[in-house]
């Protein structure tokens, strides 16, 4: 468990630390000298239930906010601390909204100082904190008077602290490894080390990990985990990382850093959230307000657009759109805050709802419902919500904004009813009615083609694509036939598809012809006339007998290697094996024109033509005089293999 302490500067945090844990946290020497903390300070101690509790001690003083806001993000309990002769000051409210903001549920109030008041005064100040924190998150933590310097009550705060350890659930460790990163040092004999808290996830000792948002590639070369040696570095820790990479000696790496694990979320310029305004402000949350936001121990300037309304009043809430000036690393869930152009006050706060949202001034109705969409508690109901009013959503995005792991991912493939497409540049999910309707666009375009063109036997699946009346990805197109087919709602028939009832309505002259021309192109095997000569052996005219191949050829009845060359599907087959027993007998897994003119028995000019279309189709790589093959023949040629 990850303990923080909150409130006022001078109220003796730094104190009551080093009373619970016997380690004084102000360790720079200006510290020392002032008497005031202004750095994050760190102790761990056993408090009786066999584990160590890390205790991070916050400045209090108004200027350093940003360095309080480092310290408290991921921590999963606050002391609250309220000095009994003070009571109550201006950091103490900020202090208090910042945690109701973060969300955090557990902690204690800890009365500092008794020693100097009476007990009237004591009561008094109880009082004050009950009506301060009734409606925050804080409502039903215990108050606990102590004194730091005489010990009195610190057994009593400790043992609290010790319940809530035991009773706080730890966290699961999902999700992609994230840990924020708060300081960065050089240690001597060791190198560069990171320390920071981790939000998701796990990592051990060898691993490869990214710092983010620079992508600098780093590999874990020890783990301390709570103050000690570990091998593996858990949700909920705070962890210090020694760290390598050949990248790191150019790479400078700041407070409000990442070091994750991919595929999670990198760096992004947005985000939408949904944002509270305190009540405490007197103006409303305008469009475009320029704020400093704070995510994980970052600190950066931005602007924030409303989604909604124009502006969101005191108290209210409302979906905003954070435009910052330089990446920082976020996902869905990650707490903010806000505070004004000039870090002086704290303005609100809320959850980021979508990490890598499109750049949208006034969002249209369905933006707005994907948003509330992803506000439900998990993904598979965040996702099933947002089917509600899009039918197709990326999925790869989805998940890197959820932080989700591969495992994760899979389960939510089968939770969810859609249908996944993974085309290699995306990975889609569509809804069950938008597939249905998109299989209904192919076939009805299918049925337009036979209709336009009764004499052809089927349509190439390129052709159909373009001629549809809607247009659809070629990654979700291809899914489309290849389910089809499956189905037997198309048929392949050579190179084509068509419907199954479809037959071509041929003249029985072009009948005629195709035999004479099937026939001739047969005669020679591997070295089939080109067509001039074709031509004048069937006394067809040229022009005539060209446009009668290129419509052969679009039915699959012959493969159009070049302008003049024609070849039957079975005899391009076995200039295909050519290349294959080719490659099989060299050792390099090569062969060169001369090889496979030779082999092919067919002359020069011929085997170039072949050889080149291997080329355009994607089967044959050409380096300088020799050829390699790219891809398979089966998924070169298609249908030509079935």
């Amino acid at each position: 468990m990850i303990v923080a302490t909150a409130g006022h500067v001078d109220h003796g945090k730094t104190l009551l630390v080093k009373a619970l844990t016997g380690v004084d946290t102000d360790r720079l020497p200006e510290e020392k000298k002032r008497g005031l903390t202004i750095d994050l300070g760190f102790a761990y101690r056993d408090l009786g239930n066999g584990e160590l509790t890390g205790f991070v001690d916050v400045p209090g003083h108004e200027r350093f906010i940003r360095t309080m806001l480092a310290g408290v993000s991921g921590i999963d309990f606050v002391i609250f601390v309220v000095a009994a002769d003070d009571g109550p000051m201006p950091q103490t409210a900020e202090h208090l909204a910042i945690m109701d903001l973060l969300g955090i549920r557990h902690g204690v109030v800890a009365l500092t100082k008794t020693d100097r008041v009476g007990d009237e005064r004591i009561d008094e100040v109880r009082q004050q904190i009950g009506s301060l924190i009734a409606q925050t998150c804080l409502r039903e933590a215990p108050i606990v008077a102590v004194s730091a310097l005489e010990g009195r009550g610190i057994d009593t705060l400790r043992d609290a602290i010790a319940y809530a350890a035991m009773e706080i659930p730890p966290r699961v460790a999902s999700g992609n490894f994230r840990l924020a990163v708060d300081r960065s040092f050089l240690l001597a004999g060791a190198g560069r080390v990171v320390t920071g808290t981790v939000f998701s996830g796990s990592a051990v000792v060898g691993e490869q990990l990214l710092l983010a948002p620079a992508r600098a590639e780093i590999r874990v070369r020890e783990i301390h985990a709570q103050n000690q040696a570990a091998e593996i570095a858990r949700v909920g820790q705070r962890c210090a990382l020694n760290i390598v990479g050949g990248d790191l000696r150019r790479t400078e790496i700041h407070r409000g850093d990442w070091i994750v694990a991919p595929p999670a979320c990198f760096g992004v310029t947005r985000c939408d959230a949904r944002i509270r305004v305190l009540r405490s402000e007197e103006r409303p949350l305008k469009n475009r307000t320029p704020v400093h936001v704070h995510i994980g121990a970052a600190d950066v300037t931005g602007r924030v657009v409303t989604l909604e309304d124009g502006e969101i009043q005191p108290g209210g809430d409302g979906l905003v759109q954070i435009q910052l000036d330089r990446p920082i690393g976020m996902v869905h869930g990650d707490r903010v805050i806000l505070r004004d152009q000039s870090a002086l006050r704290t303005i609100g706060g809320g959850t980021v709802l979508d990490p890598m949202p499109v750049t949208r001034r006034r969002p249209r109705p369905v933006r707005l419902a994907y948003l509330r969409a992803q506000e439900l508690a998990t993904p598979e109901q965040a996702l099933a919500s947002a089917f509600a009013d899009i039918d197709t959503l990326d999925l790869r995005q989805f998940e890197q904004a959820w932080n989700l792991s591969a495992a994760e991912s899979g389960q939510l493939a089968e939770s969810v009813d859609m249908v996944v497409v993974d085309d290699g540049r995306a990975r889609l999910g569509i809804t069950p009615a938008r597939w249905a309707a998109l299989a209904a666009l192919v076939i009805e375009g299918t049925r337009a083609w036979h209709e336009r063109y009764p004499d052809r036997v089927g349509v190439n699946e390129s052709e159909l694509r373009l001629a549809l009346t809607e247009r659809v990805r070629p990654g979700v197109y291809a899914a489309l036939v290849q389910q089809l087919l499956e189905d037997g709602k198309l048929v392949r028939d050579g190179g084509l598809v068509r419907l199954p009832e479809h037959e071509a309505v041929q003249s029985s002259a072009e009948q005629a012809l195709w035999e004479r021309v099937a026939k001739l192109l047969a005669a020679d095997g591997t070295k089939p006339p080109v067509v001039h000569d074709m031509s004048e052996h069937l006394g067809v005219p040229y022009g005539e007998l060209n446009k009668f191949l290129m419509n052969a050829a679009r039915q699959g009845q012959v493969v159009r290697v070049s302008d003049k060359r024609y070849f039957l599907p079975e005899v391009l087959r076995a200039l295909v094996e050519v290349v294959e027993a080719l490659v099989s007998a060299d050792p390099d897994g090569q062969f060169s024109v001369k090889a496979y003119r030779d082999k092919a028995a067919i002359g020069r000019n011929a085997a170039i033509e072949i050889l080149e279309y291997f080329d355009r189709v994607g089967y044959t790589r050409r380096l300088d005089q020799v050829r390699r093959i790219r891809k398979p023949a089966t998924e070169a040629f298609g249908s030509l293999f079935d």
